[in-house]
């Protein structure tokens, strides 16, 4: 890809005037991009080896407050520095910025230059290298979806983030002619991700007034999560730079659709060449290696929902009717369940959670889906027929954690999750998911208001 820079090609951009900032981004728990940057001189010069970071980047909320509690890092500690670690092997072109690179970095101790066990990249890496000592590699991509106005984020802010005007007025899935008159946008968003060397392939309209999605070219997993988290960035700068506004919100208006993060899945050879997920022979075109990895992401689904859902806000989408699953089942074809086969009894066969919402931490999502289904893999278990018909409907079958509260507390008590991920990190996001319910338990919503001012 054109928008893919070596350090070498960096340098001669650099010599030649054309690249004066590098953006240096580490991602935090919320999957953004956090922080500095760097003049392009400095970084060639010697700035590229590591910089450093507030340790609390590591455990603020999404408000970007330091939260009590944590084990890893608060006040008695002095908050001190981590290592924000270059991967040069992410660096690009960010094309609709003047001037400008991207580099990703690794979070590391600032004493041993370790890791961070608790940091998304390194959370995710750790279950590559589990692959890798399988012999297996794993492709993912993401679909993300999100909304897009005719409002800035400083008028959305001014109307209280009510009252919006949506880029459509009306629903445009698939449709070419309203989504015609969003493509000032959609086009530099495509356009500019392409030249930032991420691979799109289309974006389309999606059910609710002026909901779009973008679709880029599936990848190692690895690749794939620092993809995303480029990928929603890029479109808010975009948005912004037209004078636009998107919300990547799970459920951002009762009466409208949500916006998902489909994450499809597949393992292949080591070499990336064979897929292991297929077999000819099967009814369904499904290896038994397929089968047990998919039984253990059903098994040990509600352990891993916080990170698919890692907000209040994104348990508002699991409603029934709305394309959005409810239930933990798997289905051949069928947009009503939570798990969907998909590319059947072909080498692109996969699976399709579609649990998470366009609010998720790609590196926590794709971690969690791996260890859930190697877990499957590793206890040989089995995978049941698939659900036929509408699952909203299906009452014996089981349901989706309907709140963070309700998942937070099986995360908290997930024997594979702790067995896999360590106490230490359960622990840590245990934390980050009951300081947000606690932040909203403690909030006085509109809604209370308007219903009660008058009437309790």
């Amino acid at each position: 890809m054109t928008g893919n820079l070596s350090f070498d090609e960096l340098t001669a951009l650099v010599d030649a005037d054309e690249i004066d900032t590098v953006l240096v981004c580490m991602v935090d728990m919320q999957g953004r991009l956090i922080g500095k940057r760097f003049h392009a001189r400095f970084f060639v010069d010697g700035g590229h080896e590591e910089t450093h970071g507030c340790d609390y980047l590591l455990a603020n909320d999404i408000d970007m407050e330091p939260v009590p509690g944590y084990e890893a890092t608060n006040w008695a500690t002095g908050y001190g520095d981590f290592v924000m670690k270059p991967d040069m092997l992410t660096l690009r072109r960010v094309p609709w910025l003047e001037g400008t690179a991207l580099v990703l970095c690794d979070v590391l101790d600032h004493h041993h230059h370790e890791p961070l066990p608790h940091s998304p990249r390194a959370i995710l890496k750790s279950q590559i290298d589990r692959l890798e000592k399988l012999g297996y590699r794993a492709f993912f991509a993401s679909e993300l979806e999100f909304y897009l106005f005719d409002e800035s984020y400083e008028t959305a802010r001014v109307k209280r983030y009510g009252d919006l005007d949506t880029a459509g007025r009306y629903i445009e899935d698939y449709h070419i002619f309203q989504t015609s008159k969003e493509e000032g946008v959609m086009r530099a968003i495509r356009n500019g991700l392409q030249g930032a060397g991420i691979p799109v392939e289309n974006s389309k309209g999606e059910w609710g007034p002026g909901q779009e999605e973008i679709n880029v070219r599936y990848t190692d997993a690895l690749e794939m999560a620092d993809r995303h988290v480029i990928v929603k960035n890029g479109i808010k700068e975009i948005a912004h730079l037209a004078g636009k506004a998107v919300t990547f919100m799970a459920k951002w208006d009762y009466e409208l659709a949500g916006s998902s993060a489909h994450v499809h899945a597949s393992l292949w050879d080591e070499a990336g060449r064979t897929p292991l997920f297929r077999d000819e022979n099967d009814q369904y075109g499904m290896s038994a290696l397929m089968k047990s990895f998919m039984a253990g992401q059903l098994k040990y689904a509600a352990d891993m929902t916080v990170f698919l859902a890692p907000y209040i806000n994104s348990y508002k989408r699991f409603q029934s009717g709305t394309f959005a699953p409810t239930k933990l089942v798997w289905s051949r074809d069928n947009r009503t369940a939570g798990f969907r086969l998909c590319g059947e009894g072909t080498k692109a066969i996969r699976t399709e959670c579609r649990i998470g919402g366009a609010d998720l931490n790609p590196y926590l999502a794709f971690a969690a889906l791996l260890a859930t289904g190697l877990a499957g893999i590793e206890e040989g278990l089995e995978l049941g027929a698939p659900h036929v018909g509408d699952a909203y409907v299906g009452e014996d079958l089981r349901e989706i954690p309907k709140t963070l509260r309700e998942a937070t507390a099986a995360l908290d008590g997930s024997a594979l999750m702790r067995k896999t991920f360590g106490d230490a990190m359960v622990d840590h996001y245990v934390h980050t998911a009951k300081w947000e319910q606690m932040e909203y338990d403690r909030r006085v919503t509109d809604w209370e208001l308007k219903r009660g001012f008058e009437r309790y």
